[in-house]
């Protein structure tokens, strides 16, 4: 498995050197699908959307391939994510993210999948790995259909909360003592990461990458 969590994407030369190592061989020789399913019910100006892949075009990656899993059957949407070597699952409602990851069929095929490809999550797509999307601001959703536990519940392939934007002025509550009050709910590690920060995830290794602030809480109750 081979994750990199982010909060905002390739945002500096850390977080693009270490998609490059975990990728294994160049971006030119390599090919990327975006997923911007998350992003569909957000309001208003998509400029951080454009900017994400913008970012992902700017490594020279060799083809970009966008896959809305919402809006595409899964007979065309899965061997085209099949067919790339790096998953980006981008920014914006999580739980509308999880949602479509549940009802569209990914999540059924997202163990296979993370045995053989690198999975880079924006945002909501870093959250999604998560066991548990308690600390996402997105607007709940689809509870009528599936229930309150339900749309809560992650994927599960991490064993820690993320909270992105960390410092953000477009996320005014996401400041230290908000997460350190929520944090105290869960019993597992809660990491905040600024838009400059990732979390890389491999196999018995979690490590923090990039130029930016994290903060790790609950490191003790696990």
């Amino acid at each position: 498995m081979k994750l990199l969590l982010t909060s905002a994407g390739i945002t500096n030369k850390f977080i693009s050197d270490a998609l490059l190592q975990l990728n294994g061989k160049s971006f030119e020789q390599s090919s990327m699908v975006f997923i911007p399913t998350a992003a569909n019910v957000e309001p208003g100006d998509k400029d951080w959307l454009i900017d994400d892949m913008m970012h992902c075009k700017e490594t020279g990656i060799n083809s970009i391939d966008i896959v809305d899993i919402s809006a595409l059957p899964r007979d065309i949407w899965e061997p085209r994510i099949r067919s790339a070597d790096i998953i980006v699952m981008g920014g914006g409602n999580t739980y509308h993210l999880m949602y479509w990851i549940n009802n569209s069929g990914l999540a059924d095929i997202m163990p296979e999948l993370l045995k053989t490809k690198v999975y880079m999550g924006i945002s909501a797509g870093s959250m999604v790995q998560t066991t548990n999307l308690v600390l996402s601001q997105s607007a709940k959703m689809y509870t009528e259909l599936v229930g309150e536990e339900s749309i809560e519940k992650g994927l599960g392939n991490v064993s820690f909360h993320i909270r992105p934007h960390l410092n953000s002025p477009w996320f005014p509550k996401i400041r230290k003592d908000y997460i350190e009050k929520k944090s105290k709910m869960l019993k597992e590690p809660v990491y905040a990461i600024d838009d400059n920060t990732a979390i890389q995830v491999t196999e018995g290794s979690t490590t923090f990458i990039g130029e930016g602030e994290y903060l790790v809480f609950n490191e003790n109750r696990h």
